[in-house]
């Protein structure tokens, strides 16, 4: 048995945990679906959830551990807790942000956020972005910041325009 992580993220779905997983380890590569557990009688009358229904699901996403619960419609994401995505290239930015965003909310919101079909809000960012915005010469990093917070979905070009200009 692997050892767990000492922090794993827990996302609490309503009853669509199975295909938020498999959407999840669909798009990041260095995916899998670890265990599953079921309702048995139980947790079901707790939670109002059928017997035999999935319960939890561990899974990875580029090697951290997450487990998504199918807990009924008590609590719903919001954009208090993200995660980020950390892109080298422009190419990887166009493809988390066009994967993720598949079906989900199409009011992309500033500087890389997104939200996806099941709500849950993620960040498609730059790598290079916190190097040009903890610049010594702030006027390249405030130039920067000025770009970046007007960006949907970040352009590195852009952004390393915006700091070589700044």
């Amino acid at each position: 048995m692997a050892a767990l992580q000492k922090i794993t993220p827990h996302l609490w779905f309503n009853n669509e945990a199975e295909e938020a997983v498999n959407f999840y380890t669909s798009v990041f590569k260095n995916s899998a679906i670890s265990r599953k557990s079921y309702y048995g009688k139980e947790g079901s009358g707790i939670f109002r959830i059928p017997e035999g229904t999935i319960m939890t699901i561990d899974f990875t996403l580029e090697n951290q551990q997450f487990i998504a619960l199918n807990g009924g419609p008590l609590f719903k994401f919001n954009e208090s807790i993200s995660f980020m995505v950390h892109c080298d290239t422009q190419e990887e930015i166009d493809y988390y942000w066009s994967r993720l965003a598949e079906g989900g909310d199409e009011k992309a919101q500033a500087c890389g956020w997104l939200k996806d079909k099941f709500g849950l809000s993620w960040q498609i960012i730059p790598s290079i972005l916190p190097e040009l915005i903890g610049s010594s010469t702030p006027s390249k990093s405030q130039n920067v910041m000025k770009i970046f917070l007007q960006m949907k979905k970040p352009d590195i070009r852009i952004l390393q325009d915006a700091y070589n200009n700044g």
